[in-house]
């Protein structure tokens, strides 16, 4: 897939074809966190900003942003706002050359989910190559347990309304893709478009190997809405999620 084109057509619609982890965020993580790693003389990057949804947590708490994404549809969206200190820069974050300058913060919301392992491996690595010795990354991903979870639950409320699992209509689970070894490696489509998924023991092996170390590894937990059109009032708690990796380099 070229991926450049491919989010040049999402950008034009941005709002209503990606998910917003940011309004759906149940326990409001992602603002607690960035604010621990924030400070007024700290520069932080948004790896992958698309139109700019991170900017209202990172740029009034750090002192400069790099804002990047492959799209330029995007960062023309994303350059419409009131903040002056984001400077912004189109680049293929899968790229072994990528150069930035050295940052204090980086952030990444459900970027690395190519599903090639080797781009998606780069991408980690060059996250890993921005910060500074001291720098930490807040990294979201999306979760293989989640949405192996979620289609659990599915096929328990077609159970409860007397269909057994065998005549649950195919369209139900057409984000699986009929090959094992995609499965297993946990790629999931997402408006038909194959999407990488993160399991927990992958995001440790994954993230070790690049020069990481996870110092802590929390779920962004979202309604059932997410998942359903009208999912019934019984299913609660536990609800899907997005893995949320704090990391720091070695």
């Amino acid at each position: 897939m070229d991926q450049e084109n491919h989010w040049n057509q999402v950008g034009k619609q941005y709002e209503d074809e990606i998910f917003d982890v940011f309004k759906n965020d149940k326990q409001q993580l992602l603002p607690r966190l960035i604010r621990k790693y924030a400070g007024n003389t700290k520069h932080a990057i948004d790896f992958g900003c698309g139109i700019g949804k991170a900017f209202p947590l990172l740029a009034p708490v750090f002192k400069s942003v790099l804002a990047t994404d492959i799209s330029t549809t995007c960062l023309k969206q994303a350059r419409v706002n009131d903040y002056e200190n984001i400077t912004y820069k189109k680049a293929d974050l899968s790229r072994p050359t990528l150069r930035f300058p050295q940052v204090d913060f980086a952030f990444c919301c459900n970027v690395i989910m190519f599903p090639e392992y080797q781009k998606n491996m780069q991408m980690i690595r060059n996250l890993h190559k921005v910060l500074k010795d001291s720098g930490a990354a807040l990294v979201v991903v999306p979760a293989l347990e989640s949405v192996l979870y979620a289609s659990l639950r599915m096929i328990q409320w077609y159970g409860k309304e007397g269909v057994e699992s065998k005549n649950i209509p195919q369209a139900e689970l057409a984000y699986y893709d009929s090959n094992t070894v995609n499965l297993i490696e946990g790629i999931i489509k997402i408006n038909g478009v194959p999407t990488k998924h993160y399991s927990e023991p992958e995001i440790q092996w994954l993230f070790g190997d690049a020069g990481f170390r996870i110092t802590a590894l929390e779920k962004i937990e979202y309604g059932w809405k997410t998942e359903f059109d009208s999912p019934p009032k019984w299913m609660g708690a536990p609800f899907p999620w997005d893995w949320l990796i704090e990391c720091r380099k070695k």
